[in-house]
């Protein structure tokens, strides 16, 4: 018969020892559960973080079109798509120009909508399809407003221009000064052409390849086609047959220029210089200014108050370049300044600069014929349309009645640049 196993005693834990263990296993719940409250806290603290660094900004409405609202992440969606491939300065160069143009997309697609123009969802995504983009909203709302303003053109302003209208046949050409054009009158006065003048003269693009014979043209599209309105508003106002006196355009853009120079300091080795140097817009007003500065009796001071009266140079301080070097502006100025000819500390006669663009001249001109209805010429007509709506956009954008408005400040720039940049 086998032997019972002996029974090991139970062991018998002295009141001490209980106290002891009841202790540690105190300690340890404590511990797990300021662990448990130290990750749920930093669990609560990124995710707070995370909302409030990222997602309650995104979901900011930044942006106001009438009862129109435009979120953070819409805006931001705009920034990537126009700014792709930007540095950060251009980027946060465009912020004011995607706000821009969100807000008069919304403002065309609101208008449009009360004339009864609109592009679908089926047209939009079409076109989207054609150019190869995704379809998500934010590549449908980049086409959508160019296939409106096409519709808006094609159908909407296409009833508003007329097929023939009142027109003028004009012979014009761009000056440089009164003197200038009162030599012109007396030359065509002894029988030179018009447009023999006008093309060897003429300091415009237009009216030179022309050969000063613009052509039968309605009012306004020598406006757009100028850039001023000057020769438009003479043109319809004037005597048919008669030469103009020099008329004035204080806004026009020229092709040519006039530099006074002076070198104070020249370093052949380094190919640097400091130089005084101004630009002005003809022949006559750099003869008078050159007057001024030969009786001047501090040069440095005369030549700052020449730059501040008339000078057109884009660069420089108060008309003093304290270190140029070759290729920096003109091919006129580098070979006055680095030539040989012009001495240190001697002031230049005027120099003729073909590369330089100034503003200010005079217009000759001459209204050949009149018609009150003369048919259009289709690209004339086109001009006009888009004039039209150019014209309605901007009374859209002056309209004070519309509430239009931009809740970005330099802080949520930053914010949407940061976050536009790729990775």
């Amino acid at each position: 018969m086998a032997k019972k196993k002996a029974e090991k005693p139970k062991r018998e834990f002295t009141r001490r020892q209980l106290s002891h263990w009841r202790q540690q296993e105190r300690r340890r719940r404590i511990i797990t559960t300021v662990g448990i409250i130290i990750i749920a806290l930093a669990v609560v603290l990124v995710g707070v973080g995370w909302y409030m660094g990222d997602y309650r900004p995104r979901h900011e409405m930044v942006i106001r079109v009438n009862d129109t609202e435009y979120d953070m992440s819409y805006y931001l969606n705009m920034l990537q798509i126009y700014g792709k491939g930007q540095s950060a300065a251009n980027l946060l160069a465009l912020t004011d120009e995607v706000v821009r143009v969100i807000q008069q997309s919304e403002l065309v697609r609101q208008a449009a909508e009360k004339v009864g123009i609109t592009v679908s969802d089926n047209v939009v995504d079409a076109e989207l399809a054609r150019r190869n983009l995704p379809l998500s909203r934010k590549y449908r709302d980049l086409v959508r407003p160019e296939l409106l303003i096409t519709k808006l053109r094609d159908e909407y302003f296409e009833k508003q221009v007329p097929f023939s209208g009142e027109q003028r046949h004009i012979m014009a050409m761009l000056l440089e000064s009164e003197n200038q054009t009162m030599e012109v009158k007396a030359r065509l006065a002894n029988g030179e052409a018009f447009t023999d003048l006008a093309r060897e003269l003429s300091l415009d693009s237009f009216s030179r390849d022309k050969e000063g014979d613009l052509g039968w043209l309605p009012k306004d599209v020598l406006t757009i086609l100028l850039g001023t309105s000057v020769v438009d508003d003479y043109a319809f106002s004037a005597e048919v047959g008669v030469l103009s006196e020099p008329v004035y355009d204080e806004n026009v853009t020229k092709e040519v220029g006039y530099w006074l120079i002076q070198v104070m300091y020249r370093d052949e080795d380094l190919e640097e210089a400091a130089v005084h140097a101004l630009v002005l817009s003809s022949r006559q007003e750099a003869e008078e200014v050159r007057a001024k500065l030969e009786e001047a009796e501090e040069v440095g001071g005369a030549f700052a108050q020449m730059a501040e009266e008339y000078s057109q140079l884009a660069v420089g301080n108060k008309g003093f370049l304290k270190s140029v070097a070759p290729g920096e502006l003109t091919e006129v100025f580098d070979q006055a300044v680095f030539g040989p000819e012009l001495e240190v500390g001697v002031l230049s006669e005027p120099l003729r600069d073909d590369a330089v663009f100034t503003t200010g001249g005079y217009w000759l001109i001459e209204v050949m014929e009149k018609d009150e209805s003369r048919p259009l010429e289709p690209g004339d007509r086109e001009m006009l349309k888009a004039k039209a709506l150019d014209d309605w956009i901007s009374a859209l954008l002056a309209d004070e009645t519309n509430i239009v408005e931009s809740y970005l400040d330099n802080e949520k720039k930053m914010w949407a640049v940061e976050r536009a940049l790729p990775d």
